[in-house]
């Protein structure tokens, strides 16, 4: 197994921001906000999975098709069940699609012809995200301790 080195890691910041609503903070100090789905508009820690995932393969194929052209339409959708059973809480069903359109011409017809590649090369071998979903990763859980708060 390779070990990581210091440019390969990557990793965020949670903080609780009220009841049962938390900010993610990247180390570029870029934020993003997740919730319960209840009465604010934050997404919830599964849609940001699915957000994740259409993201991650949306860049990789607009990367290899936007060689040829730029696209003059760009949407991806992505949706999966969220279902409890013997193995816990999980998605099933996992589907992304893309809708992308490009001009008339050479130029367009050479990027529609490259659409279906990158989207294979994507879901096989180059979207980080949808990768570790689709062969697993250990997450390991750390409690630092439940003490007195140091704030």
């Amino acid at each position: 197994m390779d070990t990581p080195t210091d440019g390969d890691l990557r990793s965020i910041e949670l903080t609780r921001i009220g009841p049962a609503r938390f900010k993610a903070t990247n180390a570029r100090g870029g934020e993003t906000f997740m919730g319960t789905g209840g009465e604010d508009p934050d997404f919830t820690p599964v849609e940001l999975l699915l957000a994740a995932i259409a993201g991650c393969s949306a860049l990789d194929v607009e990367a290899i098709t936007h060689k040829r052209t730029t696209s003059t339409s760009y949407d991806v959708h992505a949706e999966g069940t969220k279902v409890r059973d013997d193995q816990g809480n999980h998605l099933t069903g996992l589907r992304v699609t893309f809708d992308i359109a490009f001009p008339g011409g050479p130029e367009g017809d050479a990027a529609r012809e490259r659409v279906q590649d990158a989207i294979e090369m994507s879901r096989d071998r180059l979207c980080t995200v949808s990768r570790t979903v689709q062969i697993g990763a250990d997450v390991v859980y750390e409690n630092l301790g439940a003490g007195v708060s140091r704030r």
